[in-house]
Order: structure tokens, then sequence, then C-alpha cells
């Protein structure tokens, strides 16, 4: 059986250097999950306007918690982490001894029952990347990831979906972004979204990353020009 890890993703590592430290509860009041229930969860680190900076997933692993991110963004989400850490007895830094392991078949992915199953492990020299295939898989379902999709600081948390694949907590207490996204939330005031359609029907305009390997554009669209595309359906149910 193949090792099919993904290789564009990195794992960061927090872990509380002192016993009375809770690196759960440190998490909490920045991201937009509730990091005290089960995990994996997927999640998100917005600015104070409400609007994507980082999207992640969170694991447990004892005292500790793992940050499954794009490797191209690790080193920023570190040091945005530790700015927030302050006096705080918490270590954070990337952990090259896992690696994300991702396979179609099954499903452990908290954002939608079809994406795979997704797990941590060791690396090792004969994994083999299945990056591009789980893009395609991804996309396949419209589900938008990482900054070349999301933006960085272009996109407000609500307008990625993150509703309606469970990144978001909207009882847990407060974080950074939090109010802009209650709001929205409590008004059902999301205009816009991202969406994946087809090359064909892309409109440039509102396009934020192309795929024509995929034959497919990652677009943020007003939700009046969404209503003729094909959509899936957790996204088609988001919108009527």
């Amino acid at each position: 059986m193949r090792n099919t890890r993904l290789f564009d993703r990195s794992i960061i590592r927090l872990s509380p250097t002192e016993a009375s430290e809770d690196v759960r509860l440190f998490l909490q009041g920045l991201v937009t999950q509730d990091t005290t229930s089960e995990m994996p969860v997927w999640s998100g680190l917005l600015s104070p306007q409400g609007k994507a900076l980082f999207d992640f997933l969170l694991w447990a692993d004892g005292e500790d918690v793992l940050i499954d991110c794009e490797s191209t963004q690790a080193d920023a989400l570190v040091r945005r982490l530790s700015m927030y850490r302050l006096r705080r007895k918490i270590a954070i830094a990337a952990d090259s001894a896992i690696g994300v392991y991702w396979t179609p078949e099954g499903s452990s992915d908290p954002r939608h029952g079809d994406m795979g199953k997704r797990c941590l492990g060791t690396p090792s020299a004969d994994d083999v990347d299945v990056s591009a295939e789980y893009r395609a898989h991804r996309l396949a379902l419209g589900i938008p990831e990482g900054v070349a999709e999301l933006g960085s600081e272009q996109t407000l948390w609500l307008e990625t979906n993150a509703a309606e694949l469970n990144g978001v907590s909207f009882s847990k207490g407060c974080y950074v972004g939090q109010e802009n996204t209650a709001r929205m939330n409590w008004r059902q005031k999301v205009n816009r979204r991202l969406v994946v359609v087809p090359a064909e029907k892309a409109d440039l305009s509102r396009q934020r990353h192309a795929y024509p390997e995929f034959g497919l554009s990652v677009e943020l669209r007003r939700i009046e020009d969404m209503v003729q595309l094909d959509l899936p359906e957790w996204q088609r149910a988001a919108i009527s």
C-alpha cells in the first residue's frame, strides 16, 4: 500500500512549557473554531476585521495541539501566533517529524464527508506525493482552501463558506475577527462566496486563482451570480 502524503502541507506544534499552561485555551481566544471540542477541526485565523489570514486543521496530541497548514504559509503562521503569545509559556515551532497523509477513500475530514481520509504520520523516503490528486478531489467538491484561493485579508470568513464547512463556532467566546463574523451570521447577510466554476464560465474580474490543468477557476462571486451555476449540493443549499 502506498504512503500517500501531501507534500505541500506542514505541521506546527504548540506545546506548553509549563504545567499551568493550556494550549487549547490559548488558541480559543484566537481562532474561529471551538478548540475545546473534539479534533480535528477546520479553522481560521482572521484579521480584526474578520478577513481570512490563514486556514488550517487543528489536531490534538496529548497536551499539545498540531496545526496542519500550507507549507508555504507555515513560517508566517508561526510568526503571527508568536505575536499573540506574549508572555505565555507556550512553544510554537514547525515539526518536520510529522507529515500529513491523505487517501480519497474514507471520511475523516471535518469539512465534508466526501473529502477523504486524512491522518498524521511519520514521513518516509517511499512516501508518494498526492498533493495534485488531493487538490483535484477538493476542487471537484467545490471546497476552497489556502491563501491562493482565500486570499490574505481579502475575504471575510463566512464568504469562504466557513459556516457550511464547519469552520466556525457561533457559541464559543471571543476571538480575533469575531465581531464582524458574528454580525454577518446574525443578519444572515453573506452577499458573496468563494465558488469553483468551470474555466469556460470563468469571470476574470472575480477570479482568485485559475487551475488550467483541471479546467477550473476559483472566484469570489455575488450570490445572484451563482444561481445559474452547477453548484455542489452543500453550496446550493447555502444560497437557496
